[in-house]
């Protein structure tokens, strides 16, 4: 059984923070990090993106750093207003509903995942000479796989035709560039979005106290 903490009605922006810790310290780790990117000098910048970054060079090196550093991360410190406004959107929802056990188990195995799988794609694509060996050092950080993730199992809190119209739009964006080429990124945004779709059974069962 999985509960969630009352809401406060006098304190709303405590109580939504309260709802979805794991959503917010995520959230604050990359505010740190963006801010540490901004303030950096130039060299010292692009040691760090390429150390935390879960390329092909840092994963056969270093993978369990590799995996857990570059979700902290993002390439464009301007984008972190937009990241915060979809981990509200996306994220918190998924984290009250679920749990923050159950949230965290979707996101953190579709970035995974995710990483992994394009990564080895893209590492095919090198040896037949279809990519340039370079690819190997990638910068490749940032935390859309655990967006996708999340906008995939929101599916299921959604009423009636409701979730087929998003369920559509969400296949569109993440799914589509991949008809038309895509990158080894989009590949992985697509693998994210599917894990998070195939977490229906831990959507079951769920007691929450949202009101």
């Amino acid at each position: 059984m999985i509960e969630h903490t009352a809401p406060e009605p006098a304190r709303p922006l405590r109580s939504w923070i309260r709802s979805s810790p794991g959503t917010h310290i995520w959230l604050l780790i990359i505010a740190v990090t963006s801010i540490v990117v901004v303030i950096a000098p130039d060299r010292v910048e692009h040691v760090l993106l390429h150390r935390n970054s879960s390329n092909i060079h840092q994963l056969d090196k270093y993978p369990v750093r590799a995996l857990l550093s570059s979700a902290f991360w993002i390439e464009n410190p301007a984008s972190l207003a937009l990241y915060a406004v979809l981990f509200e959107l996306f994220h918190a929802p998924v984290e009250r509903w679920l749990g923050t056990l159950r949230w965290l188990t979707i996101v953190a195995t579709a970035h995974i995942v995710a990483t992994l799988v394009s990564q080895k794609v893209l590492l095919m694509a090198i040896q037949d000479h279809r990519a340039p060996r370079s690819m190997t050092r990638v910068v490749d950080i940032g935390v859309s796989y655990g967006l996708a993730a999340a906008v995939g199992v929101l599916t299921y809190r959604l009423p009636g035709p409701w979730k087929w119209i998003y369920l559509t739009g969400a296949v569109a964006f993440f799914a589509g560039p991949l008809a038309t080429g895509g990158t080894f990124t989009d590949l992985g945004h697509a693998i994210a979005l599917a894990v998070g779709l195939l977490a229906w059974p831990l959507t079951r069962h769920v007691v929450s106290r949202e009101t």
